[in-house]
């Protein structure tokens, strides 16, 4: 009788594979690629092929019979704007992802992986979840100033969407009675309004949008970005790099390790502390903001992701929005077992998988 997930969350430089007995975790590996072993794939989705054979390998040192899968479920990529839920990896979804017409990016290979493997196990099904460009805005966070640029939707969706609804199983509720602001704190930082079971505002965390992050610039003043990028210094590229990739923490303190920078502060680095403060204060900006989208009826403020593990961190966040409402902790990346669930919530009937039509 199959009874397993394979779960499949890759990397720029990684892959991290899960099996999952029901909602047990069984089997856990992080597969490490070096640059070298990656250097003659000119774009993300030729990976596919080596990464797929590297997971293979992996499931066979560990004994591990991939005949016993029922689905494989890969962490989502940039497809064009959906609604939450978990999908089937139809065709559409394999060239839209192939073709990087959304954007490439290491998610890619989340539903190509599944789908390869699932197609070769007989009667094992594929599946995508909760990719990044999870699109619930509300029309009026669209519009900007210029009519020929509309607000995105690009944010650490699984996390905040498993992290909202853990929280609301943990206070007795369902997800669609809550108001609820989820802070992802990692390499990107999101802030999403969540309204009754729907994101209904986000900063592109993407994009460099929002506070700054430990690669992300945040928002920059348009007409002093505008001078920077006709300045004649800098490539397109290079300007885009600035903003995301090695923009925010990384741009002044040549590191994107907050442990690191939280280093430099403890050792007393003035340098290091300002840029610590300055990342809590628009961490901080933005909250107040979304809580004003939210109409300040809100139930909870929660922050995960890697950095929130960092208590006094969060102490100084909280100093500024905690007469908002209750702030609640929820440390580190849920994302393999929320993949999981989102697969088991499918093959037993709790969920209906949805399909993507582009």
């Amino acid at each position: 009788m199959k009874e397993h997930i394979l779960v499949i969350n890759p990397g720029s430089t990684s892959t991290k594979i899960a099996v999952y007995e029901g909602r047990k975790e069984i089997f856990g590996k992080t597969i490490r690629h070096t640059t070298q072993e990656l250097a003659p794939f000119s774009r993300v989705c030729q990976q596919y092929e080596f990464r797929k054979e590297a997971i293979f390998a992996e499931l066979e040192n560990n004994k591990i019979d991939s005949a016993s899968f029922a689905a494989v479920i890969g962490r989502g990529g940039l497809v064009r704007p959906i609604p939450s839920g978990t999908y089937r990896v139809n065709e559409l979804m394999i060239t839209h992802l192939t073709d990087g017409s959304a954007g490439e990016h290491a998610s890619n290979l989340g539903a190509l992986l599944a789908h390869s493997i699932a197609e070769a196990i007989p009667g094992c099904q594929a599946f995508m979840s909760d990719p990044v460009v999870v699109d619930e805005l509300q029309d009026v966070a669209r519009i900007t100033g210029i009519p020929e640029i509309q607000r995105l939707s690009i944010l650490h969706a699984l996390n905040q969407k498993a992290i909202a609804k853990r929280h609301a199983g943990i206070m007795g509720k369902s997800y669609d009675q809550l108001n609820l602001i989820v802070v992802h704190l990692g390499g990107g930082i999101s802030v999403g309004a969540h309204r009754k079971g729907r994101i209904i505002d986000v900063n592109n965390a993407l994009n460099g949008d929002g506070p700054i992050a430990p690669e992300r610039a945040g928002t920059i003043p348009a007409l002093q970005l505008v001078k920077l990028c006709f300045s004649g210094k800098y490539t397109y590229e290079q300007i885009r790099k600035m903003l995301t990739g090695k923009g925010g923490m990384v741009a002044h303190m040549g590191t994107n390790s907050f442990m690191e920078l939280n280093h430099m502060v403890q050792s007393g680095d003035p340098k290091a502390t300002a840029v610590y403060n300055a990342m809590a204060y628009t961490i901080a900006k933005q909250i107040g903001a979304t809580a004003a989208v939210l109409c300040g009826q809100i139930d909870g403020i929660l922050f995960t992701g890697g950095i929130s593990h960092n208590k006094h961190f969060i102490d100084v966040i909280t100093e500024y929005v905690g007469f908002l409402g209750p702030c609640f902790t929820y440390a580190g990346e849920d994302e393999m077992s929320a993949l999981a669930h989102n697969a088991y919530c499918v093959l037993t009937g709790e969920e209906v998988p949805q399909t993507y039509v582009g």
